[in-house]
């Protein structure tokens, strides 16, 4: 999978050439705090005026870094799709390893604050399931139909607080195989040189 990065993130990490590598570890550092604990204009001000460059320049570069970093993390991505992924930000080889290091180094913590944020989205918590087949009808004396019943629980939080909620699905095998199977064909073709090449270039 690779991240689309919309054209107001590809500007606020247009800032990190301009630094040196040094600096672009404090920004993750900074970022990781950030995303723990929220941001601070004080942090951005004071390191504006190390970098004698506006505190915007700075705020955007912190943000866009902890965009990069924690979509990265939620969707677990590999460290070629990481690397594919920044290539359309046009920075030289040294800093998309410097990127692809911080990815690595703080992907699990990220994913491990990430997942005490509250959050509006069900999240999966488990699945239940019935196989049900029908042999015979009124109008019918010997037949055979199979029906899959699922029930998809689902929770929002991740405390004891945390509300639950199910929802009940009902298919035929053979429209559950159809369903996996394209799901899989899609899945094989994100993962095609053809199709990141039309990820990298999407704006």
């Amino acid at each position: 999978m690779l991240l689309v990065l919309s054209e107001d993130h590809k500007e606020h990490l247009s800032f990190l050439p301009k630094v040196d590598a040094s600096v672009v570890g404090e920004f993750g550092r900074i970022a990781l705090e950030f995303l723990r604990r929220g941001t601070s204009t004080r942090i951005y001000e004071g390191a504006a005026r190390k970098l004698s460059v506006p505190v915007e320049m700075v705020q955007h570069g912190v943000e866009g870094l902890m965009f990069l970093m924690t979509e990265s993390s939620k969707h677990m991505i590999s460290e070629v799709d990481f690397l594919d992924s920044v290539l359309v930000l046009g920075f030289g080889e040294e800093l998309n390893q410097l990127l692809l290091k911080l990815y690595l180094q703080h992907h699990s913590q990220i994913r491990s604050v990430l997942s005490q944020l509250p959050t509006s989205v069900p999240a999966y918590h488990n699945l239940e399931w019935r196989l049900d087949v029908q042999l015979a009808s009124r109008s019918i004396r010997h037949q055979v139909v199979p029906k899959l019943t699922m029930r998809l629980l689902l929770t929002r939080g991740s405390d004891s607080r945390s509300d639950h909620s199910s929802r009940v699905l009902q298919t035929d095998p053979s429209t559950l195989l159809h369903l996996i199977t394209t799901l899989e064909i899609a899945l094989a073709a994100m993962k095609t040189s053809h199709a990141r090449r039309i990820l990298r270039n999407i704006k």
